[in-house]
């Protein structure tokens, strides 16, 4: 049996028709999810990108005991395994962190393909590209990276010019050349839809009002997101929605090259995503960090479809928990291989013992294949989701490229909360010193009404389970302290120097220095056009509690900082 693994990056599940979406078009994934068995409760655990494609490929929770790293040395992937196995595989992604600065996640793969030329790829500098930034200054989130993102895609005249286009374009040519191979397996690591949110004008077109003149805000900074307007804010999820049909689109030109070389009789197909994203939900957008980084349903509950060429599973629903480690065992049950060999080659001692004296060796991941035949309505009652620290007892663990590609945004000194997911509730755990938070996902699946108070055994029953999920993951001492000790809580100083300007709405936003603000209050094509005046963090505050705040990489309430 043939395996095909397809990664989407961003991909709400709440997005897709299969998962209940009733105005965003996806005919193609719909499709796919009537042949497919259809998780229900696919859940992250470690987050974002790369911690999430370590959990894949080790089949271990990372987020005890690591963070946006490159692989260890003795880390035994999903790729080497499937090899050892007989199998011949391939990998082609464009998210450039996956092999950028030796991250190594080629590791394993017979061979691999780079598409260049995704966001920050430092790929293109040809100074006559046109590189508009097309939103005023402060609504961007990273404008050195935006003219990089505009630089590497040049003109796109044409579908196939468009970042997922090129990628999948790949992928069908692959298919094409080795269809005829014995035993493959290919895994297409999409970073669409992903931001910068920059769908073709048709697909956008489904979604955004014709009469929109406001920022086009392709890339939007995380944290509060009261710097857009309610339409601006509203075309940002025209603009994702364009996005994901575009997606849409070329995922469904690689399902039919599948079909057309009739390899669907004897391929797996599996179809997924790494986490969500916020578009204006709990006054949050994108991937908040520190203070702000809690994982709600939207980022924390993602899809999964698993189409078996027999229909194994085809048009049911899975309602077991579910989670990346267990991606490794299921692909490996049905390859027929072990899952892990110490004596092959180059794998003497791997992942049996600690790395770097963290964690265990041992795969924490399950077959899925017995929910996917109905054998097992379960395999775990909960799951964990959480983001390793920045920093642990000095040691910085998430190197400067996960800055680079919005993997970490935040103060370093904030430990983020752990989300537990049970059957009908969902906690936000945070470190002691700060509030935790508790929903009943069942009468209040959108999480507004936080009812910790009401429920303090179940909280406490919960939280103990975030602390568990840290120790069998073999987190060290350091990793695990925030939650049985607590962390220290510094308030910001009220006479904190800060220098703001009032937005298109009269919104306050400060910065921390004066050439910031004056770097950032600028039109769309550069120009100043704000005056920046000197303020204090007392003062802000007591003029508006949610007055914005840009430090961290992100933007704050005043009140957030207090």
């Amino acid at each position: 049996m043939n395996i095909i693994v397809l990664m989407n990056d961003t991909f709400r599940r709440d997005h897709i028709g299969a998962y209940g979406n009733d105005w965003i078009h996806t005919p193609n994934l719909d499709g796919f999810a009537e042949q497919s068995a259809v998780f229900d409760r696919f859940y992250i655990a470690s987050y974002p990108t790369i911690p999430n494609r370590w959990d894949i490929a080790t089949g271990r929770f990372g987020f005890p005991i690591r963070g946006w790293e490159p692989l260890s040395p003795g880390d035994v992937t999903v790729a080497q395994l499937l090899s050892q196995a007989g199998y011949t595989t391939h990998l082609i992604y464009d998210p450039p962190q996956i092999g950028y600065h030796n991250f190594d996640y080629t590791r394993g793969f017979d061979a691999w393909w780079w598409v260049r030329g995704q966001h920050a790829d430092p790929y293109m500098t040809d100074p006559e590209i046109p590189q508009d930034i097309g939103a005023q200054y402060h609504k961007c989130k990273t404008v050195s990276a935006m003219r990089l993102y505009r630089r590497n895609q040049g003109v796109q005249r044409y579908d196939r010019d468009h970042k997922v286009a090129r990628i999948a374009g790949a992928a069908c040519d692959w298919l094409e050349t080795n269809h005829s191979l014995d035993r493959f397996a290919l895994f297409v690591d999409m970073w669409d839809p992903h931001e910068p949110f920059d769908p073709p004008w048709y697909d956008l077109a489904r979604y955004a009002d014709p009469d929109f003149d406001g920022d086009q805000i392709i890339y939007p900074p995380y944290g509060r997101s009261g710097y857009m307007s309610p339409d601006e804010a509203q075309h940002v999820r025209a603009l994702y929605a364009g996005q994901v049909t575009t997606v849409d689109r070329w995922v469904g030109r690689i399902l039919e090259t599948v079909e057309r070389l009739r390899l669907d009789s004897t391929t797996l197909v599996m179809f997924m995503t790494d986490h969500g994203h916020l578009f204006g939900e709990h006054d949050l957008e994108g991937k908040p960090g520190g203070q702000l980084g809690n994982l709600y349903e939207e980022t924390t509950r993602i899809p999964l479809m698993v189409r078996h060429p027999e229909g194994l599973g085809a048009g049911t629903r899975v309602p077991g928990f579910a989670q990346p480690v267990d991606i490794l065992p299921t692909l490996m049950e049905i390859a027929g291989g072990p899952r892990q060999d110490p004596e092959a080659e180059g794998m003497a001692e791997a992942n049996v013992v600690p790395v770097d004296g963290e964690g265990g060796g041992e795969v924490a991941g399950q077959s899925l294949w017995p929910l996917i035949s109905g054998d097992k309505s379960s395999i775990r009652d909960h799951v964990v989701s959480g983001r390793f620290p920045a920093v642990v007892e000095g040691k910085e663990r998430q190197p400067g490229v996960g800055h680079l590609f919005d993997g970490w945004v935040g103060s370093d000194r904030v430990v983020e909360a752990l989300t537990v997911t049970e059957t009908d509730w969902a906690m936000i755990c945070n470190p002691k010193g700060r509030p935790s938070e508790l929903y009943d996902l069942e009468n209040d699946p959108q999480q507004l009404d936080n009812v910790i108070d009401l429920h303090p055994d179940r909280a406490a029953a919960m939280y103990r389970r975030a602390v568990e999920a840290l120790e069998q993951g073999g987190a060290l001492p350091a990793r695990l302290r925030p939650f049985t000790e607590g962390v220290a809580q510094a308030a910001t100083d009220l006479a904190q120097e800060l220098w703001s300007f009032a937005d298109d709405g009269g919104k306050e936003i400060a910065f921390t220095s004066e050439g910031q603000a004056l770097a950032v209050g600028r039109d769309a094509e550069g120009n100043p056009n704000r005056r920046v005046t000197h303020t204090t963090f007392g003062e802000l505050l007591s003029r508006d509690p949610k007055a914005l705040i840009y430090v961290h990489g992100q933007y704050y309430w005043a009140s957030d900082l207090a």
